[in-house]
């Protein structure tokens, strides 16, 4: 990685690591450092049989954009109601749109892009109130 921005990361040095979510495994690309935190992307994979647990939460964010790898995954958006994304499925949310998860493959594979990189998450009561 250079201080100019430009990085590389390839898959045969994945390194992936429990995060926000515990039933979840993030492999950071390296795209924080390299837009000095303007932009996160990460490769987010599920743990298979670790126990799952869906809490309605919004992100702080100016951009975020899902798209599935390998798997599917169910989602609850605040006035969408029930997606579901399978391999290739592309999703934008919205800057502090409501969600929650409902469930995913254990094969689940996805690419989170979100602006900026240090965004923070919020839990809420439920997907469509306060």
């Amino acid at each position: 990685m250079s201080s100019q921005g430009f990085v590389v990361t390839h898959a045969r040095d994945a390194k992936f690591e429990r995060g926000l979510r515990a039933f979840f495994e993030y492999r950071d690309l390296g795209i924080d450092e390299a837009t000095d935190g303007r932009v996160v992307a990460h490769v987010i994979r599920a743990v298979p049989g670790a126990p799952f647990e869906a809490r309605a939460h919004l992100h702080r964010t100016s951009f975020q954009l899902v798209y599935v790898l390998r798997g599917w995954v169910e989602f609850e958006y605040e006035g969408q109601g029930k997606v579901r994304l399978e391999a290739g499925s592309c999703a934008h949310q919205p800057p502090g749109i409501r969600h929650r998860e409902l469930g995913h493959s254990d094969d689940l594979e996805l690419l989170e892009v979100v602006m900026p990189a240090g965004f923070a998450t919020e839990e809420v009561d439920s997907v469509d109130g306060p």
